[in-house]
């Protein structure tokens, strides 16, 4: 049976929970699908002490091995993936603050030499930047905390949006859940992607949920409030990309003055209409070329962007990229 790949979980007190079990689950999964014939995922739980860890929900999680314990020198057992699970609190006033263990950052500067890949997950990214191990680096971590991990460390290109980013061997992702497609990709990267497709099946999630893509859609980047129409405009809006989203049509249904209806509009989701329709049509655009094989003509007329030439002028805009490099990457 070939050797498995050697993944090891670090994790502290007060970490979510679904950041630890969520990716070791995916990997479990894949060992199975892979078969025998094919080296599946060891994965094991460390902690400073080898001890039990309670999580931010209470469930105590039991330890494999102390953190002296892990990536022997010698090549017997050596580290494939080493994963950092997160943390964040509650501060006053409502602030979400990261959760920076010291013990683990400290290790995390001796062990990641000897380890092939290296990943975070949710606010586990304070973790590696502190650490020193994104500097110069771009990276993604949970919206919650994206503003305070560029406050902290001006040396790591943050990047708010992304499922998950991959820089060489340094990898991070969002929050909580997408910890599990930062996983299937690494599943991917080890197996090819037919394998993370089966993993995907047998544990009923959607594959295609590339590194980027946003963290939230463009109509849930807001909360919602069923008795203002600013909201009701907003489901409009999605549920009418192709219509004509103009000013003026979309005032005259909350029966409001274009002008008061620009302020109102700004004051509740922090843009303005015109960059909100945008930004609505580029989300359907993007889905539409990671998800299918239409043609750009296709994707520009469905999303709402009308034209080819409007498509390239919004992608290269906002994402600094054409559409059809964005499909041969997602």
């Amino acid at each position: 049976m070939p050797a498995p790949h050697h993944v090891v979980i670090a994790a502290f007190p007060g970490i979510e929970l679904l950041d630890v079990t969520g990716p070791a689950e995916l990997f479990s999964v894949a060992s199975r699908v892979a078969g025998a014939d094919r080296p599946g995922y060891r994965v094991r739980i460390a902690t400073a002490d080898g001890g039990p860890v309670a999580s931010s929900g209470g469930v105590r999680l039991l330890a494999d091995l102390a953190f002296a314990e892990v990536a022997p020198a010698g090549p017997a057992d050596p580290v494939d993936t080493l994963l950092v699970a997160g943390a964040i609190e509650l501060a006053d006033g409502g602030r979400v603050e990261p959760v920076v263990d010291r013990p683990l950052v400290d290790w995390l500067r001796t062990v990641s030499p000897r380890t092939r890949r290296i990943g975070s997950v949710c606010a586990g990214a304070h973790l590696l930047a502190a650490a020193g191990l994104l500097d110069g680096r771009p990276a993604t971590t949970h919206w919650l905390t994206a503003d305070r991990l560029a406050a902290d460390h001006p040396g790591v290109r943050v990047d708010p949006d992304p499922i998950f980013v991959r820089d060489g061997s340094v990898w991070t992702c969002a929050g909580v859940t997408s910890g599990m497609d930062m996983a299937l990709a690494m599943v991917a990267e080890n197996h090819g992607p037919e394998l993370a497709l089966a993993t995907a099946r047998m544990m009923v999630m959607y594959v295609k949920r590339p590194g980027g893509q946003s963290q939230f859609s463009v109509p849930l980047s807001v909360p919602a409030d069923v008795d203002d129409p600013i909201d009701e405009v907003r489901r409009w809006i999605a549920d009418h990309l192709t219509a004509e989203l103009s000013l003026d049509v979309l005032a005259a249904r909350t029966h409001l003055s274009a002008r008061h209806f620009t302020r109102l509009f700004r004051q509740r989701t922090g843009t303005t209409p015109a960059a909100y329709v945008e930004a609505a049509r580029l989300e359907a655009a993007r889905r539409l070329l990671a998800d299918g094989s239409r043609s750009l003509p296709e994707v520009a007329a469905a999303s709402g962007l009308g034209s080819v030439e409007t498509l390239h002028r919004v992608f290269r805009r906002r994402l600094g990229t054409t559409p059809a490099e964005y499909r041969r990457r997602f």
